[in-house]
């Protein structure tokens, strides 16, 4: 290896455990699960962001800050859908997170998971950003604004830490909570959605229709006879009485093809078209009933929340 090779790979070395100190300032570790801690970022004063299927128990939370020093938090709001949750802390007394560009990232670029272990100590990992995509949605229905899949490994306890570049700044956070086949990070966008939601609200408002359904798919025949763009549709198998499908005029038996002109496929179009905007929205469903298309206008309701 040349002089000038060693140089470079000591530079990038140093490089990045400066990106890894200028982050770790905002990054704890949080107590509320059995044996294992996990981690979480100080996203605004006294606001901590972590993952949320790493909370357990929603009282007796303790967080680890960078100073060493324990303290209590207290649950906020979660987000089972996007995997995201938020506590409180009164402690503001130490640094918060600097945000970066999302969209400044390239698939190759370097990028660090962080992490607080429960012994207090500053963890990292480190590799490349693989795969970079459009908005995607969760298996839990939530919408993810962009898709941003790191090439790293999440030690036990990094889950809900942060994604960060190569300059110190945190992109994402990092769940293994999403996906069955890989860690994906959440980005900055749809974090500021949700955590601004959590905070007003305790929770994420989500539309209802009042029915229950089953993907169906169409005839040929029917689809063609009809001009339907989408092969499948929603069945309507059960509508809850004075719901807001049931005072639409919907009918057991009825198959949802469209939203406000949106195709429905399956029951995960539906779902899609019900987040948090929809609520108290006015919304064109079409219906095929008895083999001809039947426009409705439903007032999509609240889902209630399951305590």
């Amino acid at each position: 290896m040349s002089a000038d090779q060693s140089n470079t790979i000591v530079t990038l070395s140093n490089n990045l455990a400066d990106a890894v100190e200028r982050a770790g300032g905002a990054v704890i570790g949080i107590n509320a699960r059995h044996r294992m801690a996990s981690s979480g970022v100080h996203w605004r004063s006294g606001v901590i962001v972590t993952a949320d299927h790493t909370i357990r128990r929603e009282d007796e939370i303790t967080v680890i800050l960078p100073d060493n020093r324990t303290v209590t938090a207290t649950l906020a709001g979660r987000d089972t859908s996007t995997d995201l949750a938020v506590l409180r802390l009164e402690t503001t007394d130490f640094p918060t997170a600097t945000i970066g560009d999302v969209d400044s990232l390239k698939v190759g670029n370097i990028v660090l998971a962080l992490g607080r272990s429960s012994d207090r100590s500053l963890t990292a990992s480190w590799g490349v950003v693989s795969a970079k995509g459009s908005a995607w949605r969760t298996w839990r229905g939530g919408q993810i604004d962009q898709l941003l899949l790191p090439d790293l490994t999440l030690y036990p306890g990094m889950d809900g830490g942060p994604l960060v570049d190569t300059s110190g700044c945190v992109v994402g956070i990092n769940t293994a909570g999403l996906s069955r086949r890989s860690d994906v990070t959440i980005p900055v966008s749809t974090i500021n959605r949700v955590v601004n939601q959590l905070l007003e609200a305790g929770h994420i408002k989500r539309g209802y229709l009042g029915v229950g359904m089953q993907p169906v798919r169409l005839p040929d025949v029917l689809k063609q006879q009809l001009n339907l763009s989408s092969a499948g549709g929603a069945i309507a198998v059960n509508i809850e009485p004075n719901g807001p499908a049931d005072q639409a005029g919907m009918l057991l038996g009825d198959v949802i093809v469209s939203i406000d002109n949106h195709p429905i496929n399956d029951t995960y179009d539906v779902l899609a078209m019900l987040g948090s905007e929809s609520v108290g929205k006015k919304m064109q469903v079409q219906v095929i009933r008895g083999g001809t298309l039947v426009d409705l206008i439903v007032t999509i309701g609240e889902r209630v929340r399951q305590e």
